[in-house]
């Protein structure tokens, strides 16, 4: 049956919003969006139960819109479904997420509408997308969220968590590795939330998808264990409605809806072209187009009356109405259940319970000391017992990076088993770092787990937390040229300056355990930031806190741990990581010599960046430039700490395989070497001085 007035009405409303906006841009990817138009109005005011007067409402089903270089798709549906601004801190509380003005200045700066959909910066916007694949792949993560908030929260007669998630991917996103590493572990757990609508239009920027890309999908998707559904005309709402009911029904396995669709769908010139994808369609173009819809040709980003009444009353009533149903029980639930709406709110809110660091361990001096990981291992199972919804797994390695959640009642995350709270992501460590986005954009608060080496797999997803202002925890243990006779293939070298380089993101590298302990009290009160903890596999002496400075001091980012006596130094040594002990050493020897040194840790140059200019001062005095820099890694980056006569010991080269002893003899990493290094820097530090 094909749609009625009102109905085509508000398809082609879609359509030539998408294509004035990308006109009025000159810029812009207008062909998806008028192709799926018919796909996505059909979702949206059939099926999404999503309220637009509270698009952050918990049990809101999710539109995750894969390809984000149709975002006009999405923009349009938050302008026509009229969708409230809840953002404070980006947006006028209240106000439409996307006005008319909004579209109209698409792409341009500050509009609500840029040319990629932005998490937290336009309301009903459920993740930043743009970067293809990333769509899908946190998709599963949000899924996931959904099973596992329902199995801590739901009880009997009250079902507060059973949303589903819907993601629209092109092409693209499907060549992409991260795609089928997400595929395949959303087949493992059974998502039967999670729908993947797959706009089958065999264009890419390069031309035909024939150029690289001929397999199968469907067979790939099957033995991925996913059902597979086809729509032959992404035109035919009755049949898109079909197979979104079918998927509805499916409850063991997640699906994906191949819908046909051509690029430009509608012009009725440029149909199937690559130059429509990626380019405005041209003013004549855009002329001839609207005439095909019967559309007022001269008139630019016309709403025609009574299409975003017909909005309010599909989409706006539904989600509301289940909306309001689903407030109403959860203060029933509150009265039978307070512990547990207590639980949710916070959840919600991104805030902790009571008391939850009231067991974070306090380790006793110790010279052998631990391993970072070891030390994490301890204390991330001392605070998730405190904080139920932190829960998290590692990329193969959890024996290795020691994040397994050992106490009574963890246990593992399965499709049989959705309470337990240890992941197993498998070697995926990219769609390991999506899947944590996921989890995140849930609201739960995730953690993931490898060796550091491997935090190049999981950049792009983490990037995009960062972006997203969301608190994930990345844990990269083995974290230098400490894992010895591995090699430089798996010995990080420049993964810590470029985590370093990431705005928005903290890296903390803790000297000892105690340091440890601090990091995880001060990551854990993030709430718009994620974190990276780089740990080491060795291990460290534990410091005694009372010849030296509290480990307290890690939450400023770096800190006096060992001054001179008059609080005058000679000369500064700054050390991070298993590197810190080597500065207290060499202070020591430095001290016997009659030197006056000052050893300062500074596990977290985001945290120190942001202290006052006084108490930078104080731990790096400016007048005092001999300063040396120790870090088992590349020394790019401390010369805006040690300044120009300083001295950096790191790793200008990839390291070698050997045991640990004779790497750090080989690369300076000596108790000798940071001495000498203190003799160069006052040398150099001095005017009348030779610089060896």
């Amino acid at each position: 049956m094909p749609p009625n007035e009102i109905e085509t009405s508000a398809i082609d409303t879609i359509r030539t919003l998408s294509i004035d906006a990308v006109q009025a841009a000159n810029s812009g990817h207008p062909g998806t969006a008028m192709a799926l138009a018919p796909v996505v109005y059909c979702l949206w005011q059939r099926f999404l139960r999503f309220d637009p007067q509270d698009p952050i409402w918990p049990n809101r089903d999710r539109f995750v819109l894969s390809a984000g270089h149709a975002s006009m798709l999405l923009y349009s549906m938050l302008h026509l479904s009229r969708v409230k601004a809840v953002n404070t801190k980006y947006e006028t509380l209240g106000s439409p997420a996307v006005s008319l003005d909004d579209i109209r200045r698409f792409r341009q700066l500050d509009s609500r509408c840029p040319g990629h959909p932005e998490y937290r910066w336009t309301s009903g916007v459920e993740m930043t997308t743009g970067p293809l694949g990333q769509g899908v792949a946190t998709s599963v993560g949000i899924a996931t969220g959904q099973r596992a908030q329902a199995a801590q929260f739901n009880r009997p007669g009250h079902n507060l968590f059973d949303y589903d998630v819907y993601a629209i991917c092109g092409d693209g996103c499907l060549m992409e590795g991260v795609s089928a590493e997400a595929a395949s572990l959303a087949g493992h757990l059974r998502l039967s939330n999670l729908c993947w609508i797959y706009d089958s239009n065999q264009i890419t920027i390069e031309g035909s998808t024939d150029l690289a890309f001929t397999e199968d999908v469907a067979a790939r998707f099957q033995a991925y264990g996913w059902n597979t559904l086809r729509v032959e005309d992404a035109n035919d709402l009755d049949a898109t409605t079909a197979a979104l009911e079918t998927f509805r029904a499916t409850e063991d396995r997640p699906t994906l809806l191949i819908v046909e669709s051509h690029i430009g769908w509608g012009s009725p010139h440029k149909e199937g072209t690559p130059s429509a994808h990626g380019e405005p369609l041209g003013e004549e173009e855009v002329r001839l187009t609207k005439r095909a819809y019967g559309w007022p040709e001269d008139e630019a980003f016309h709403v025609p009356e009574g299409v975003q009444e017909h909005f309010a009353e599909g989409i706006g009533r539904r989600g509301h109405e289940l909306r309001e149903a689903w407030m109403a029980d959860f203060e029933r639930y509150r009265e039978e259940h307070p512990a547990r709406a207590d639980e949710l709110y916070r959840m919600q809110h991104r805030q902790l319970p009571e008391a939850w660091d009231a067991d974070l361990p306090v380790f006793p001096t110790d010279p052998k000391g631990l391993a970072g990981r070891e030390a994490s291992g301890k204390v991330l199972n001392a605070v998730a017992e405190n904080v139920p919804w932190l829960l998290g797994g590692s990329a193969d390695l959890s024996p290795s990076t020691k994040t397994s959640l050992v106490f009574d009642g963890a246990g593992d995350f399965s499709a049989e088993e959705p309470a337990g709270r240890n992941f197993h992501f498998g070697v995926r460590e990219h769609s390991m770092a999506s899947f944590m986005n996921g989890l995140s954009l849930a609201k739960l608060r995730p953690f993931g787990s490898g060796f550091l080496i491997f935090s190049d797999y999981a950049r792009p997803a983490l990037r995009l937390a960062a972006l997203m202002e969301i608190p994930v925890i990345h844990v990269f243990t083995h974290d230098s040229i400490g894992v010895g006779e591995d090699g430089p293939t798996h010995q990080p070298i420049e993964q810590i300056a470029s985590l370093r380089a990431i705005p928005g993101l903290l890296t903390i590298r803790p000297g000892d355990a105690n340091e440890v302990s601090e990091a995880w009290r001060v990551i854990m009160q993030l709430r718009h930031e994620p974190a990276v903890l780089v740990l080491s596999r060795q291990a460290m002496p534990t410091l005694d806190r009372q010849l030296y400075a509290p480990a307290a001091g890690l939450a400023r980012g770096g800190y006096v741990l060992a001054d001179a006596s008059d609080g005058d130094p000679d000369v500064i040594l700054i050390g991070t990581g298993t590197e810190l002990s080597l500065c207290v050493e060499a202070w020591e020897k430095l001290n016997s010599e009659g030197v006056s040194a000052r050893v300062v840790s500074m596990p977290c140059w985001e945290l120190f960046e942001r202290q006052d200019a006084t108490y930078r001062n104080q731990v790096l005095p400016p007048e005092q430039q001999a300063r040396v820099s120790v870090e088992q890694a590349s020394v790019f980056g401390w010369e805006r700490y040690v300044g120009p006569t300083g001295v950096r010991i790191g790793m200008e080269t990839f390291g070698a395989s050997a045991p640990l002893a004779e790497l750090q003899k080989r690369f300076g990493f000596t108790t000798e070497r940071v001495v000498e290094a203190a003799h160069e820097a006052m040398q150099g530090n001095d005017p009348f001085g030779e610089r060896s």
